[in-house]
Parts: structure tokens; sequence; C-alpha cells
């Protein structure tokens, strides 16, 4: 007898959508994500994107279901609003997480600004502004960003709350107390449901701290996720699936609530 999943918190560009596959989402995966949705679990789309972005690929992929709730930017929490279709913030999280980091970059600003010369003197990579605020930085490879990340973890040491989340050869500076795991965390208390009844599939750097075994008891990856990404899965009792993407995480899905 499977285990009763009662939250769905699924990555999206790389996990759920295979950008270079036709077609990018995988039909089982997303009728028995419908199917468990049905039967009472709600479904959170967790993602690096942006409310604007994540809605946009809803549109541009076809998505033929609807998320019960959106963990966006890596640190935000949404449901839909009263009103229809629009996204508003659950709780006041949003709230705390913008001030955490408003404060953070204010006493941050040495470490920062050695991060930003370093990338400019030392790499081909580049910074990415947001206004006059730097927000993280774009690698010319995989290769290079491993540099980067290995220079912001010396300086971080000075002040540990300084982090980052890196998803390929993009970087986003961020709080160390938000991310994709503490957000599903902070969700999981608002609709009161216990760690015990999560599961959560990734594939990259970004999706760690949700397949890590802290947040969620059914942590899984598909087949196509990096190796870093694997061995959190394994570590945490969870699910590598033999498939990629879509088909993975279908795979996974099968693996917990059948077995």
């Amino acid at each position: 007898m499977g285990r009763r999943i009662h939250l769905i918190s699924t990555d999206f560009d790389g996990t759920l959508v295979a950008h270079d596959n036709d077609p990018v989402l995988d039909p089982s995966c997303i009728e028995l994500i419908g199917a468990l949705q049905h039967a009472g679990a709600l479904w959170a789309i967790n993602t690096g994107r942006s409310v604007e972005l994540l809605e946009s690929g809803l549109l541009d992929f076809e998505f033929p279901i609807r998320p019960d709730f959106i963990l966006t930017s890596e640190r935000d929490v949404f449901r839909p609003s009263r009103n229809g279709g629009k996204w508003e913030p659950f709780g006041d999280w949003n709230d705390r997480c913008a001030q955490a980091h408003a404060e953070l970059f204010d006493s941050a600003q040495s470490v920062l600004v050695e991060i930003i010369d370093f990338v400019n003197r030392k790499t081909k990579a580049r910074v990415i502004y947001l206004g006059t605020f730097a927000e993280g930085v774009v690698a010319s490879s995989e290769e290079e960003m491993d540099r980067i990340t290995e220079f912001i973890e010396r300086v971080r040491k000075r002040q540990p709350e300084f982090n980052y989340q890196r998803n390929t050869i993009y970087l986003r500076f961020c709080h160390a107390d938000y991310h994709k795991g503490a957000a599903l965390a902070e969700l999981s208390r608002l609709i009161t449901v216990p760690r015990e009844g999560i599961f959560a599939a990734g594939d990259h750097h970004n999706d760690v701290s949700m397949l890590d075994g802290r947040f969620a008891a059914m942590p899984a990856c598909p087949a196509n996720a990096i190796d870093h990404v694997k061995d959190a899965v394994r570590l945490a009792g969870g699910y590598v699936a033999e498939r990629e993407y879509g088909a993975g995480v279908h795979e996974a899905l099968l693996h917990f609530t059948q077995n």
C-alpha cells in the first residue's frame, strides 16, 4: 500500500518542462498530478521564475491544469485571490522575506562589492541589475559559475546570512534563510500539511533545499537532475527516477503512491 500525498511541490523548468523535447510536457505526469488534485492533494509549483514569468510559462506550454499555489523567485508564497485567476501573497511571509532581504543587502554591501569586483575583473560573466541593485550573475559557462560560487563561499564567511541560489549559469543573491525549502515549509504550515505528506521534485542546485528531507518526506528527482541533487535525494531516502523530466516525476509519484 502506497503513501498518501497531501501536497506536491514541483520545480518547473527542467523538471516538469523539458524545453528541448516534443512535447515539452509529459502527458502521463500532468494527468496524474490532475488526478491527485481531484483526489484532494494540493499542487504547488516551486520555481525560480517570477509570478509573471511563471504565468507566461503556464500559457506558453499549454498546461491543462492549474497549480493550487505558486512559490516564486525561490522564496515567495502565493495563493489564488478571491476575485479569480490572480495570485495574492499568502500570509505575511512575502513581506517578512522582502524586509529580511532589504536589511541583509544594506549590511552586506562590502561582500557584494567584492563579489561584483571579482566577476567584472576575473570572469566573462555579467552582473544583473534591478535598477541600481545587483540582483545576480549570469556566467558564460557552468565551469565559470563554479569559480564564482567558490569565490562567494569564501567571502560570505564573514556574513553567513548572505547567500545565493544557483541554476545552471544563473545565480541570484539572497538571504540564507529564504529558499525553496523554506517557502515550502511556510506553505505547509499555512495549510497544516505535515512533512510526512509532502512530495517534492526538482533537478538543480536551487532545488536541494526542498529535496534534502527537512521539509518533504518524499523527495524525488528525474534522471536529468544534476549529481548533487541525486545525492541529496538518495541521502534523504527519496527516489531517483530512471526517466527524465516529467516522465521521471510521473515515475516517482507512482513509486510513492503505489509501493
